[in-house]
Order: structure tokens, then C-alpha cells, then sequence
């Protein structure tokens, strides 16, 4: 038992240092930001209004006072998309009764197929508490670049496309500011754990 904790506490320091590496790198490529290698947070994410599966208007306002876990992917992804958002599934299933006080937020890269209905589908397998969000390519592409979401369609061979996509999940906290990134590959336990950590 002692081995496993140990194990799954340097998994996780090491799973924090991943993640604040990528966040200095984040911050280190935004525009106008100061060189003196900081972290800034607040020059990451910012208001929205997006259409959700059920196809209503929902907008960042809609999830204050609860955190949210926010990914972008979509729904023809093959792997990634799929393993992440199970992933947050399963963290949310290790909180017990505190998971509820989390919402998983999917929002897609992919508005052309992501219609609502699609993400009804969608989202619906992962679990009743996750919301998907679509909206205009212009819509998307305001709240991707809020958060430094990188995404780009490419024609995939015998036709159809693919879209490359930043693999980053965002933690927000109950007053809408980014707390903390995982990278999606982090897994379910690792990211049950800081989660428990926060609430």
C-alpha cells in the first residue's frame, strides 16, 4: 500500500511539473506578455456564448459558483478525444458526491459536424453531467484562441478530414478563472487526486 501511494504521489508531482512547464511555455508565447518568466493565468481564457447539446444558449456565465472542467476536441476524433474525456468521467466518479460540484465542459473544434444533436450523441456516453458545446467557426475560433487552443483541419486520404487539436484540459474555478491545466494524458487517478486537492 505504501508503494502504491508513494508511486502515485510521484506520478503526480511529476504529472504537476509536466503541467507547469507546459504553462510557462503557454505564457511564454502569448503576446505582450512580460519575458521575466511569470505565469499568467488571467491572460488565459475569457467569456463565451456557445450553443450546447440540447441546443440552447450557454454562455461562461452559466456555470459560476461550481468549477469546470473544460476540453477541446470533437467527436470524429478516433483516440484522444474519447480516452480524455472518459478519463474526466472517471475522476469525477472517484470524487463520489463532490464530483457534482464539477461540470465536464466539452467544446468541439469541429462546428462544420459538431451539430448539437451530434454532440447529444456524444457526450451522452461519457455521462449525464457533461455539456457540449458547438456554435460558428468564428465562435469557436474566439474561444479557442482565448485559451491558446491550437486546432487545424486536414484532408484525411479517400476524403473527408481530420483536425489537429492542442491536448490540454483546463480546470476553472468556481469564479470562471483557469486554476490549474492537466495534460489530457494525465489519466483518471492522477487528476481525481488534484481535483479532491482543490474542492
Amino acid at each position: 500500500m505504501m508503494r502504491v501511494q508513494t508511486f502515485l504521489f510521484a506520478l503526480a508531482a511529476g504529472l504537476a511539473l509536466i503541467a507547469a512547464g507546459l504553462v510557462w511555455y503557454v505564457a511564454m508565447e502569448l503576446p505582450g506578455q512580460p519575458t521575466s518568466g511569470q505565469i499568467s493565468y488571467s491572460a488565459i481564457g475569457g467569456p463565451f456564448v456557445l450553443t450546447d447539446q440540447n441546443g440552447r444558449t450557454r454562455s461562461d456565465h452559466d456555470f459560476g459558483g461550481r468549477f469546470v472542467l473544460l476540453y477541446f476536441g470533437y467527436s470524429y476524433c478516433p483516440d484522444v478525444c474519447p480516452t480524455t474525456l472518459q478519463d474526466m468521467a472517471d475522476a469525477l466518479a472517484k470524487l463520489g458526491p463532490e464530483g457534482r460540484r464539477v461540470v465536464p465542459v466539452f467544446i468541439t473544434v469541429d462546428p462544420e459536424r459538431d451539430t448539437p444533436a451530434v454532440l447529444k450523441k456524444y457526450v451522452g456516453a461519457f455521462g449525464p453531467s457533461f455539456v457540449g458545446l458547438t456554435g460558428s467557426l468564428a465562435d469557436i475560433t474566439r474561444v479557442a484562441h482565448a485559451y491558446r487552443v491550437y486546432f487545424a483541419k486536414h484532408p484525411a486520404p479517400g476524403g473527408g478530414y481530420s483536425v489537429d487539436h492542442s491536448g490540454t484540459i483546463y480546470l476553472l474555478g468556481p469564479d470562471g478563472k483557469l486554476v490549474t491545466i492537466y495534460d489530457a494524458s494525465a489519466g483518471a487517478a492522477p487528476l481525481a487526486a488534484d481535483l479532491k486537492s482543490r474542492l
